[in-house]
């Protein structure tokens, strides 16, 4: 149905914008030719979350070997001590199996892969309704402390001023009609 899965799709948003549930509805869709890449982190897991699955949870001094060997197609400290990246070994894996990869990563992440692969690359910002909704999602979701909330949406400010540099801007405002919207146009990218 696609010709060319050789490419990458990148959700990126504020914690807490809703892009981890929009991404799991992508992947659920059958018809859509896509496997996730799944990041590595130096942060501890959360909740439920599985070693290689959900991330590759690694130490610090282990994040940073791998950097040293050139491991990471990109990779940045996010926060002080917890740093995010994306191993070369997990695109090249997706590719070879027949399908495009799939990203639900930070912005600055996001933005280093879009200039790394630009013709081959969808990037979409999830924005959420406002700052205030924002931090009600964070609040909600009861899986950071009050100050870790106010340094994420301190970060979501920040990220939503480069919103912009991304290709589509997807407001998820009503869950439903943004699930409807990235379907569309995750189907549009890969039969362009």
């Amino acid at each position: 149905m696609y010709s060319d899965t050789r490419k990458l799709i990148v959700f990126s948003a504020p914690s807490g914008s809703g892009k981890t549930t929009i991404v799991r509805h992508l992947l659920e869709k059958t018809n859509l030719p896509l496997s996730f890449s799944v990041s590595a982190t130096t942060r501890p897991p959360r909740g439920a979350e599985k070693d290689g699955e959900d991330y590759y949870f690694l130490s610090e001094s282990e994040f940073k070997r791998r950097i040293e060997k050139g491991d990471f197609i990109e990779w940045e400290e996010v926060y002080p001590g917890v740093y995010y990246g994306t191993l070369i070994s997990e695109i090249e894996r997706i590719w070879n199996s027949q399908k495009a990869v799939l990203f639900d990563i930070d912005v600055e992440g996001g933005l280093a892969i879009k200039s790394q692969f630009a013709e081959q690359t969808l990037t979409v910002f999830v924005r959420p309704p406002s700052v205030d909704s924002l931090r009600q999602r964070l609040v909600d979701r009861q899986t950071d402390s009050a100050e870790q909330v106010e340094i994420r949406v301190a970060k979501a400010a920040e990220e939503l001023k480069k919103a912009a540099a991304f290709d589509q801007i997807l407001v998820n405002n009503t869950l439903e009609i943004a699930l409807a919207d990235a379907e569309q146009l995750v189907a549009n990218f890969l039969n362009s």
